[in-house]
């Protein structure tokens, strides 16, 4: 199969070839690893491939036998383990770690008939909303590689933005599939808290926060992930009630009355918003209006600022907590030597963390719950930008060795108090990009990133859809519609989907 041919089909479309036996599952995947050889020295978006493996495995791939049979995939490096390969979470402390057994939902993948290619490149921890990680170095923007993908599933939206797959695995929990999908003009959803797998030897990532799915370039592979990626786990913390359907069918269907929306532009922790943003929403107000819904100008009811210190919270004690397990796994003390500067900052800051405090914080994430289902009574959807900002530059958010230890040293002066205060300002230069996706991780609500814009830098900026709880389906539907649509933005100008390459 030719590269220009293959960079315009999606996941299904695959499927559709595999199973009518114009191309085999091995000659899919090597197209695909031809186009990773081909793209990869650019973007550093996978770390690890499995290319032997692979192709051998592609030899006795039965096209009938699962819905995506055949079929290249490429895992994030964090939480989407497989048996017998690294995943490290790009931690120098974890370099030489083989997953014992797959994760719950590679799994469902697996049984799926997904053919694993390897894993792309992440922050340390999953950390950032970049992903420009010391082990691996950073990944880089198909768009303009001077540009970041985003993080923290940077590598895997690079991979799927640049052509190398259809789909890829990658996980949010702050914004971390939204985020690349902003940056890098792909679909994103995070779906409803408990709908994917977690697990095994867990029911909750960060407390709820974080889930584990895909990201795509089109709306009906990510409603066809969903279709298999959606679980009833009786070991899991959090449930939701399974979908009754398809979501590829609900997309097809039409609104049977009009939608209430709201929306707002302005950063909930007070930052500046670009025009490029307010435009993107501006645009997507005035297409949805003609369409006949009804759309209203209103802010949500969480105070944003206290959202993030407790978020932030979190982020400490699950750090501090991971830092304490490997401590006792090594047998020594770890040090500022052993981890990158959010990591060490936010596990001694962990350390300082009351049961009390960690408790208080958690509640307050039902509270902020409460708030946005009061308003989802009233309205269906809240839309707000994707991201403030389109893309940072590569190294522009990573701090300097004098910063660094400026930091290391203000974190050991600090009280208990002041050293929330000093986490919540050393991330205020990456919140500053993206301010709008960690509400819907605390909620626990389903979200989506739209690619619907592109800035006068030739950088894409998406819009953010939230809706209650469970209704991924609704997002979804009005995603397609978008689609099919001219507010979608054209994926073909991306240099690297260019006919040309």
């Amino acid at each position: 199969m030719d590269h220009r041919t293959y960079r315009k089909l999606d996941a299904i479309d695959l499927t559709e070839l595999l199973k009518q036996k114009e191309i085999s599952p091995r000659e899919l995947l090597e197209t695909s690893y031809r186009l990773m050889e081909e793209a990869n020295p650019e973007l550093n978006a996978v770390i690890h491939s499995r290319k032997e493996k692979a192709l051998e495995e592609a030899e006795d791939v039965d096209v009938e036998a699962s819905p995506f049979a055949g079929v290249p995939i490429l895992l994030k490096n964090i939480s989407q383990s497989m048996k017998g390969e690294p995943l490290t979470s790009s931690s120098r402390l974890l370099s030489g770690l083989v997953a014992q057994q797959d994760s719950n939902l590679v799994d469902k993948l697996r049984h799926a008939g997904f053919q694993f290619m390897g894993h792309t490149n992440t922050p340390e921890f999953g950390l950032k909303n970049i992903t420009e990680p010391v082990v691996a170095g950073p990944s880089r923007n198909p768009w303009n590689t001077a540009y970041s993908p985003g993080g923290s599933s940077g590598g895997s939206a690079a991979a799927v933005a640049a052509g190398i797959v259809p789909v890829a695995g990658a996980s949010d929990g702050g914004g971390s599939i939204r985020i690349p999908a902003s940056f890098t003009g792909i679909f994103g959803l995070k779906p409803t808290r408990g709908r994917t797998p977690v697990g095994p030897g867990t029911g909750r990532q960060w407390q709820g926060a974080s889930i584990d799915f895909v990201l795509s370039r089109t709306v009906r592979d990510s409603a066809a992930m969903l279709d298999i990626l959606q679980v009833f786990q009786p070991e899991a913390a959090f449930h939701i009630p399974m979908f009754d359907g398809s979501y590829q069918q609900a997309i097809k269907e039409d609104f049977d009355r009009r939608l209430r929306i709201a929306y707002t532009t302005e950063s909930p922790v007070g930052t500046p918003v670009s025009r490029e943003a307010e435009k993107a929403v501006d645009n997507t107000i005035y297409w949805l209006e003609k369409q006949g819904h009804i759309v209203e100008e209103k802010r949500n009811e969480v105070d944003g600022v206290q959202l993030m210190k407790n978020y932030y919270l979190m982020n400490s004690g699950e750090i501090s907590s991971v830092v304490r397990k490997l401590e006792q796994s090594i047998g020594r003390e770890l040090t500022s030597e052993d981890m990158e500067i959010e990591t060490w900052l936010l596990n001694q800051a962990g350390k300082n963390v009351s049961a009390a405090e960690f408790s208080a914080s958690l509640a307050a994430w039902d509270e902020a719950s409460a708030k946005m289902e009061t308003m989802h009574a009233t309205y269906d959807l809240y839309i707000t930008p994707a991201t403030a900002w389109a893309a940072p530059k590569v190294g522009e958010l990573t701090y300097s060795e004098k910063n660094q230890q400026e930091l290391r040293d203000g974190i050991a002066a600090c009280s208990p108090e002041e050293q929330q205060q000093l986490i919540y300002d050393m991330f205020l230069p990456s919140l500053t990009y993206t301010p709008f996706t960690q509400l819907a991780n605390l909620t626990g609500q389903p979200a989506v990133s739209i690619p619907v814009h592109l800035t006068e830098e030739r950088l894409p900026l998406g819009v953010q859809m939230m809706a209650a709880k469970g209704k991924e389906d609704l997002l979804l539907q009005l995603a397609f519609q978008m689609e099919q649509s001219g507010l979608w933005m054209d994926p073909g100008r991306n240099p690297f989907m260019s006919p040309c390459l």
